[in-house]
């Protein structure tokens, strides 16, 4: 058997989701070793390998896990969906109290003896998904009872998401969405979606208040969040971040400065992360932006048609929750890019460098080629 053939043999599933995890994988190495070059230089006399191959560690393993979730039958992660739970708000509320302080947010826990730290609400947004798409799976007989069905999966969102935002307002308002949307296609009564919207807003008029009233916490960023809006909607060219990233983007005009060619690295904070995709765009162009903006756009669709094939409710309701997290938080950081919405803080997944963000979006990326799997199987 050839090499090609064994590939695909051992790789079933969605081809074109196969596809897009591999380029995203390969754009990240590139995209990353160019634009960690400047703290290259500010952090280890230059040496741009050492951050090279730490990230290659990461995105072959985050490529290894994607693999072996794609291996394991979609139905068991219904089955510790609850055990997730558990875990996830007790981590979130010890980030809150404990975590690592970095730029006034407190959103990393720090791993004992290995150096790493690790970013909760990576954790919580998955368990939630996967937790919201088996509650409406298995209570689809009376999904319109207040009780029985909408309480057990309006109160873990509302807790996930009320846990997240004072330290990432952003990620909060995105995961608050894909639960709307997955209840609203899982057919919850439409009133009690807008009482689930209603208490959205109250929650976060109380975190607001809370901030008000004791500002000496520091647990709720909601200085962060004025500022951001403030310079939003008053400064016309965006403030600092977003007129370099604009710089950036307008220096790749067509087909870019080539690989390693950025220079707004140097002066975009977090190019590595935030502003990655304004990084590409300099370096490949418009081709290159437009590229990844499809991609993500592709990744859409795709699970859009793994929804429709689904024969089981779980498996589409899981696709819908992680295939719109990914896309929107994807659209969300390019959108920040092009001065369309305020910086968020949202990377861009499977590219951005970030261990949690890397592990956790293929472990997304592998649940959905799995349900994927089990699909062509049944056909």
């Amino acid at each position: 058997m050839s090499i090609g053939n064994r590939i695909s043999a051992e790789l079933q599933g969605d081809r074109t989701v196969w596809m897009i995890v591999a380029v995203l994988s390969i754009l990240s190495i590139l995209a990353v070793y160019s634009a960690t070059g400047h703290i290259a230089f500010k952090y280890k006399d230059g040496e741009t390998e050492a951050y090279l191959i730490k990230h290659l560690f990461l995105v072959f393993g985050g490529l290894t896990i994607t693999y072996l979730c794609y291996l394991m039958h979609y139905t068991q992660y219904s089955k510790i969906a609850p055990v997730l739970l558990v875990i996830a708000i007790p981590l979130l509320m010890y980030t809150i109290g404990f975590g690592r302080e970095v730029n006034d947010a407190r959103r990393w826990l720090d791993i004992p003896f290995v150096g790493l730290t690790f970013q909760t609400s990576d954790f919580a947004k998955l368990a939630l998904i996967i937790y919201v798409a088996r509650a409406i799976s298995a209570k689809q007989e009376y999904i319109k009872d207040f009780n029985s069905a909408f309480l057990p999966i309006v109160v873990p969102v509302l807790i996930i998401c009320g846990l997240i935002a004072p330290s990432d307002l952003s990620s909060a308002a995105l995961l608050f969405i894909v639960c709307v949307v997955m209840m609203f296609l899982g057919r919850v009564s439409f009133k009690y979606i807008l009482l689930l919207l209603f208490l959205g807003v109250v929650l976060f008029t109380f975190l607001v208040t809370i901030a008000k009233l004791f500002p000496d916490l520091g647990i709720v960023r909601l200085d962060t969040w004025v500022e951001r809006l403030t310079e939003f909607r008053e400064d016309s060219d965006g403030g600092y971040q977003i007129q370099h990233s604009k710089i950036a983007i307008a220096k790749g005009s067509y087909f870019g400065e080539g690989p390693g060619g950025s220079a707004m690295r140097n002066y975009l904070p977090a190019p590595y992360s935030d502003f990655i995709y304004a990084i590409i765009c300099e370096e490949y162009g418009l081709l290159g932006g437009f590229t990844v903006i499809g991609l993500y756009v592709l990744l859409f669709f795709r699970t859009v048609r793994i929804i429709t094939k689904s024969p089981k409710a779980f498996g589409a309701m899981l696709v819908l929750g992680l295939g719109l997290l990914i896309s929107l938080q994807a659209l969300a950081n390019i959108a920040v890019s092009v001065d369309l919405v305020p910086v968020t803080g949202l990377n861009l997944p499977l590219v951005s460098k970030g261990g949690t963000s890397i592990i956790f979006s293929s472990i997304a990326f592998g649940m959905i080629l799995s349900v994927s799997r089990y699909i062509e199987k049944t056909d």
